[in-house]
Order: structure tokens, then C-alpha cells, then sequence
């Protein structure tokens, strides 16, 4: 998952020449007292190291003219070798490499102990806006893009990041998608995430995929690919500007419950199941949630996408129902409890 950069790879590069260089030097000194000198090979290497460490010690035997001069040359290059070794050692230090690299396994670790995470494919202006709402919803999520600017924004702004090409299989399950619940595509171009959501689908066949498309034709194209559902930032803006226009009022309500930190109200969702506090079967003023949890349910979608507005006390509920309530955090916590715990998120189990 770690990407390498050209001037941490320099390094690394300049770090092994110099151990090379210094490998070469000893090798050249013991050579040279093996076969110059005709010492054993023992007594050439021990004599080669103490030269180098520049330690004081003693000649093993001793030296003519000859010897001592190129004696004298094998500790400059030792302590060229030596020093260029250190300085690259402490500029890898000064400049973060090492910690870099410890902060990547870090990651790399906590990544491999998400469950049920959100990826965010692009952390560009739609990405950015997309992370703010998850980090207020503290959804455990991770941001993928290419741009390594892009990446070192987002991580300086809290978030979890990695570098990589989302339209690629390798990318994906470096992001453990195979354990993710959903997958936003906010990538620049319309190409881009077609490709990363037929990867993501292609990975994870019951991954939640939401896809940003800038033109009808789009929208079209993502949806046959798999996307579950597609936004245009053009069509569904217009469409705000002219609500904005014709119902003011009721487009500040709904801004102020589907998104903010700072709010009294909130929409959630929960899918009925069998294990759904006995509600299943039952109609819906039977089943006492509004009196026991105080949440209000708003809408009910079947199973097979019809949806059912205002829905009156009288209407039964089915499995796989997905109710979309409102109510205060709190509210909305006691009714998920009464209900069973279903994911309110949307995400459906797996089977």
C-alpha cells in the first residue's frame, strides 16, 4: 500500500551505494594484505578493520614504507565511506523517512481492522464534502487518490488516506473493499468511475456503490455498470437551486436533518428483518415504536422499491422493509436498539 517516493527512493539508492563503496574498500584492503603481504586471510580482514574503524590498535605485522602509504589511503576512504553513510543516515532522519515508513505500517495495520467501512474514491471538492459528512457521522472511512497533494491534504485535514489508482483491482484490495460497506466514487471523470465501480462490484458484488456523473449519458452508463445509485452535481444542484427558490423554508429544514454537525434532528434508515424485536408481521401502531423509541416514521420502501409516504398505523410491516425515520440522536439510538440493531446505514447483511 505504501508508494515510494523518487526522493525517498534516492535515498535508499545513495544508502546502499555507500555500504557498497565501504564493502569494496575492506575488500580491497584485505586483499591487499592477503596478497601483498601474504598474511592469512584472518589477519588481512582483522587488520583491514581496525584500519577502518580508525581504533588505534597496533599493525597486526609490521609494515614497510610501502604498506603504511597505502595503509594511509585505505583510512581515507574509510572515513569517506563512513561519513557519507552517516550523513545520509541522519538527512534520512531529519526528513522523516523512518518515521514515514512506521506511520505507513500503522496504517497499513488499521486499515486491515476496518469492518464495514466507507471508501472515497477522489478527494476533490465532492470528495472533500463527502468526508466532512462521514467524519460528523463517525463513519470509519478511508479516502483513496492518485494526487499525492490530494492525499497529504486530506490527511492533514484528520482523514485516513492512501495514494493509489481506485480503478484498479490491487488499489481496492489494498482498502480491504472485500470488508467495505460502501464505496463513494467522486473521481473527476465520468470514465474513472465507471472503471472503479465495475472493479469495486466486480470485488465485492454486495458493496453499496454511489457514483458522481457530470452528464445524463453518465448517470445511464454507472448505472448499468452496477452503480446503486448516481449523483450529478449539475442536475441534482439545479434541481436545489429551483427548490430553493419555490420552497425556501422547507429546503432549510431538510438541509438542517440530512446534513451539519450541529443538529437537533436527524434522518436515519433501518431494514426490518426476522430478527427485528418481533415487529415483522405486525402494523405499525401495534408495534409501539413511536411511543417506545419517540422516532417518526416517515416512509416505508417494500422490499420490491415501492415506497409507501406517510405510512398510517394501520400499515403492516414485511421483511426487508426499510424504514426512514426521523427523530433526535438519541431517539434514533433507542429505535435502532428496539429493532435489533440493523446497520443504519443501509447496508443490507450478508448472505
Amino acid at each position: 500500500m505504501a508508494r515510494v517516493s523518487k526522493q525517498e527512493k534516492r535515498l535508499w539508492q545513495e544508502l546502499l551505494g555507500g555500504l557498497l563503496g565501504l564493502g569494496g574498500v575492506f575488500c580491497l584492503g584485505t586483499f591487499w594484505y592477503w596478497y601483498v603481504e601474504g598474511w592469512s586471510l584472518t589477519e588481512a580482514a582483522y587488520m583491514t578493520m581496525i584500519t577502518l574503524a580508525t581504533v588505534g590498535f597496533s599493525e597486526v605485522r609490521p609494515l614497510d614504507d610501502r604498506s603504511r602509504l597505502f595503509t594511509m589511503v585505505l583510512i581515507v576512504l574509510g572515513i569517506v565511506s563512513i561519513g557519507y553513510i552517516v550523513n545520509r543516515f541522519t538527512e534520512a532522519i531529519i526528513q522523516g523517512y523512518f518515521q514515514e515508513r512506521i506511520r505507513e505500517r500503522q496504517k497499513r495495520r488499521l486499515i486491515e481492522s476496518f469492518q464495514d467501512h466507507y471508501i472515497i474514491c477522489g478527494y476533490g471538492r465532492m470528495g472533500h464534502q463527502v468526508a466532512l459528512e462521514f467524519a460528523a457521522e463517525k463513519i470509519p472511512f478511508v479516502i483513496v487518490d492518485s494526487d499525492p497533494d490530494s492525499v497529504s491534504e486530506a490527511q492533514h485535514d484528520g482523514h485516513m488516506a492512501v495514494q493509489g489508482d481506485a480503478t484498479l483491482d490491487d488499489c481496492l484490495l489494498d482498502v480491504r473493499i472485500d470488508r467495505a460497506a460502501c464505496l463513494v466514487a467522486a473521481l473527476p471523470s465520468d470514465a474513472e468511475n465507471l472503471y472503479t465501480v465495475l472493479s469495486a462490484k466486480t470485488l465485492n458484488p454486495q458493496l453499496r456503490t454511489i457514483a458522481r456523473a457530470n452528464n445524463q449519458e453518465a448517470v445511464l452508463k454507472l448505472k448499468r455498470a452496477g452503480a446503486d445509485a448516481v449523483v450529478s452535481p449539475y442536475i441534482t444542484g439545479g434541481r436545489r437551486l429551483a427548490a430553493a427558490a419555490l420552497r425556501p423554508r422547507v429546503m432549510d429544514f431538510v438541509d438542517g436533518i440530512i446534513t451539519g454537525v450541529n443538529r437537533s434532528l436527524y434522518l436515519d434508515e433501518f431494514l426490518l428483518s426476522s430478527n427485528s424485536g418481533g415487529c415483522v408481521g405486525k402494523t405499525l401502531s401495534s408495534t409501539n415504536l413511536r411511543a417506545l423509541s419517540g422516532a417518526l416514521v416517515l416512509a416505508i420502501r417494500r422490499e420490491d422499491g415501492t415506497l409507501i409516504g406517510g405510512p398510517t398505523g394501520d400499515t403492516r410491516l414485511m421483511e426487508g422493509d426499510l424504514l426512514i425515520c426521523m427523530g433526535t440522536a438519541e431517539q434514533l439510538r433507542t429505535l435502532r436498539h428496539l429493532l435489533g440493531g440493523i446497520h443504519p446505514f443501509g447496508r443490507r447483511p450478508k448472505t
